[in-house]
């Protein structure tokens, strides 16, 4: 059935097409369709519209956040009139009503993230809306991540199949994986703090349990064979000392940009796989620039630039001496420091040339990879949002690190606009800062373990 919808939208031109972009995320959670046909096939085949030059790749963009984005509120409407009276029928006598107020009061409280995620996942698009209606969520807050949610998730599934072009199928599938993954982490997110929760709730009725579970003959097994190695893991998995669970997860995030640096180095310096995509998003870029967003681009690479970051570490330096301890200061500047000499250390080994120079606006020089833009942004914002977290609320904390991310995306994507980078080099530059900021993180939480404690439950 997906084939045959699919065949009949690439048969389409100008605004039949837009309006079929249009339609299908606007009944995707107004009319429940989604539950059968999800909108993001809509959506990826307008991207492959554009691609063909049969609609302009603009209106596909608009077609599909204005569906999405109408689609849900009506959704949250029609939940919000109508639940009450679905609860009170037939349907509503399988919850029990302190499970329905307690899911309410969740939904109120805290929605406004499930509307967001919920977007990118056929799974919930088709539901969230209306239960947001139902819980009586703030319209306010529902219409700010509906806006968010919708536009972010018509720009992806859009470029998805921009960039895909012919092989819409191939971007089709990865739309729905990406749908799956997000489906996953809000399924694990969610199982974690319920098992959080029970386990502290039961901890003295779990405790025997887990003795038990230690003493079966497998488990005995093993610490007689592995002793060292269980005592070891049972460390790195602590969640109650700084030198477990927190410190893994840190190393974890180290290795993991690390090996993504790797693998785009050798994709660049291979010409293959990623690096392909690098002209036709060079070329994009181009196609679509406006007078308005490149002056914002020109304010926006400044962000990333010593020129700014270096009076911005000063400032927060005076700030943070006024009180020790001294660490946080010293850590803006290894982190900003240390990513400048990774890059500038880099840059002479690969020696990639820039984009070509008649796309450029501005001036840069050097070789492209990695982006020192990126890399230094990503060094100093992201390390300023952890020192200015440290001992505050899980609010105040979320809104840091979403400010910091807002400013590094921004800088990454005005030296694509701009000419000066490939988008590769952009992705290196975050992969190489990360993996700096995840080891200075590191750092951090082997110097928290109390001087008294033994040598043994030292980490590795």
């Amino acid at each position: 059935m997906i084939d045959n919808i699919a065949r009949h939208i690439l048969g389409l031109n100008g605004w039949v097409a837009l309006a079929i972009v249009f339609a299908l995320p606007l009944l995707e959670a107004s009319a429940f369709v989604g539950v059968l046909v999800p909108g993001e096939i809509a959506v990826v085949l307008g991207g492959v519209l554009a691609f063909q030059h049969r609609v302009t790749l603009t209106t596909v963009l608009a077609a599909a956040a204005a569906g999405a984005v109408l689609g849900d509120t009506i959704g949250y409407w029609i939940g919000r009139r109508f639940g009450p009276r679905l609860l009170a029928g037939r349907a509503g006598r399988l919850v029990k009503p302190e499970h329905r107020r307690r899911a309410e009061r969740y939904l109120a409280q805290r929605g406004g993230k499930a509307v967001l995620l919920g977007r990118f996942t056929a799974a919930l698009r088709a539901l969230i809306p209306g239960l947001a209606g139902m819980a009586r969520m703030p319209y306010r807050t529902f219409a700010l991540y509906n806006i968010i949610g919708g536009v972010l998730w018509a720009t992806v599934m859009v470029m998805f199949g921009y960039l895909a072009g012919a092989s819409w199928q191939r971007a089709a599938h990865w739309a729905s994986r990406l749908g799956l993954a997000v489906l996953a982490l809000i399924v694990l997110a969610v199982a974690v703090k319920v098992a959080g929760q029970v386990t502290q709730r039961h901890a003295r009725r779990l405790r025997p349990l887990a003795d038990r579970l230690a003493e079966t003959a497998p488990a005995a097994f093993l610490r007689r064979r592995f002793p060292e190695q269980v005592a070891w893991l049972r460390r790195r998995l602590d969640p109650g000392t700084p030198d477990g669970l927190a410190l893994t997860t840190a190393l974890a995030a180290a290795g993991l940009c690390a090996w993504l640096f790797a693998g785009l180095t050798q994709d660049v310096l291979a010409g293959e796989e990623t690096a392909l995509l690098d002209p036709r998003v060079h070329a994009i870029m181009v196609a679509h620039r406006t007078g308005w967003l490149t002056l914002i681009m020109r304010g926006a690479t400044w962000l990333g630039s010593s020129y700014v970051l270096v009076p911005v570490l000063i400032v927060a330096t005076v700030v943070l001496l006024r009180q020790p301890p001294w660490r946080p200061a010293r850590r803006l500047w290894q982190a900003y420091a240390g990513s400048v000499l990774l890059y500038t250390l880099v840059k002479p080994v690969v020696n990639r040339p820039r984009p070509p120079a008649d796309d450029l606006i501005g001036r840069v020089v050097g070789p492209a990879y990695p982006s020192g833009h990126a890399a230094q942004a990503l060094a100093a914002w992201g390390m300023l949002a952890i020192v200015l977290a440290a001992g505050r609320s899980a609010r105040v904390r979320a809104w840091l690190f979403a400010a910091a991310a807002a400013l590094v995306l921004l800088v990454g994507i005005s030296r694509i606009y701009l000419g000066a980078h490939w988008p590769t080099d952009v992705y290196a530059g975050y992969a190489l800062a990360g993996a700096w900021l995840a080891v200075l993180v590191a750092l951090d939480l082997r110097r928290a373990i109390r001087p008294g404690q033994p040598a043994h439950s030292r980490p590795l």
